[in-house]
């Protein structure tokens, strides 16, 4: 499902869900594969050894009974052990993201407020406006150069996901402070409605209730698609001063349509970040996961802000 994935699809290690490496079978010492043509051990025979190859120590009695039960009882190792992706270390990357994004975001909400408070006028404020105007331009240049960069690196980094995260935070915030000075108490009401499908659709997954298909994706795909071409042409349309198409009623069911896609997406992240921990990818990709799940959030988040923005407008 990772091919699907923008974000993911250049990732191998979401590709692979057979595992790393395979494992060596059990109490084969390294170099000792039997050969072609070569003849098979045979019960009662000494074992073959590898040239070079030193038995361990517990096949020439150096490990004593209290060495061997302190070896049995020691834990199990765990996926930071191994450096291995797990739920654990996934869930970290997501919430440092995350923070990152929401920390950002709320101190260029705050810019107006502070900036008045500092000058003492009503000009002070309108500089602080200025001011998250030019960061949320920053931010949506940022943003979509890290997505690229993510995208095309073959290796994942923490970084780029930490900068798509800070130039995600300067987008949101100024999208937001513009949305609450026009519409006070809309980037909560956003919030929660965004928090509500997102949670139910992770509860729901985690339960084995949602989950994706070949079909369901190819139509995901198609509407994907013909949604983004709409949203270009009325971005078109915005620019040139001829109309907006994202008002009344038809704003409104668009919008209910790209939060349906935002969900299936959101979907198709949980399967991604599962199959990095089922096959054993490097706990490094899971920075890469949470930037995926990111964006599919903050789209959802937007859409909601929208639909929330045409119904104050009715």
């Amino acid at each position: 499902m990772a091919r699907n994935n923008a974000i993911l699809n250049n990732s191998p290690a979401f590709r692979n869900s057979g595992g790393y490496a395979p494992a060596p079978e059990y109490n084969q010492a390294p170099g000792t594969q039997q050969q072609w043509g070569q003849p098979q051990q045979q019960w009662g025979q000494p074992q073959q050894q590898a040239p070079g190859y030193q038995a361990p120590q517990s096949q020439q009695g150096g490990y004593s009974p209290a060495d061997l039960e302190a070896m049995y009882n020691r834990p199990a190792a765990t996926g930071f052990d191994t450096g291995r992706m797990t739920w654990r270390n996934t869930m970290n990357a997501i919430t440092a993201t995350f923070g990152v994004i929401i920390a950002v975001a709320f101190v260029i909400m705050m810019l107006p407020t502070v900036t008045a408070l500092v000058m003492g006028t009503e000009e002070g404020r309108q500089i602080g406006f200025a001011f998250a105007s030019i960061a949320a331009i920053v931010g949506a240049i940022g943003s979509f150069v890290t997505v690229l960069v993510n995208a095309f690196k073959k290796t994942p980094s923490m970084w780029v996901t930490l900068a798509y995260a800070v130039f995600e935070g300067l987008l949101l915030g100024g999208i937001s402070l513009f949305f609450e000075t026009v519409y006070p108490g809309i980037v909560l009401q956003a919030v929660i409605g965004t928090l509500a499908v997102a949670g139910s659709i992770t509860v729901l997954f985690r339960m084995g209730k949602l989950r994706t298909s070949p079909k369901l994706t190819k139509m995901f795909l198609i509407a994907f698609g013909a949604y983004f071409v709409f949203t270009l042409v009325n971005l078109v349309l915005v620019l040139l001063g001829v109309t907006n198409l994202r008002t009344g009623m038809l704003g409104v069911v668009i919008g209910l349509v790209a939060v349906a896609l935002a969900s299936y997406s959101l979907v198709m992240d949980l399967e991604v970040i599962r199959n990095g921990v089922d096959s054993g990818a490097p706990k490094a990709y899971a920075w890469t996961a949470a930037l995926g799940l990111a964006v599919t959030v903050v789209w959802m988040y937007t859409e909601i802000l929208r639909i929330l923005a045409i119904l104050r407008d009715n």
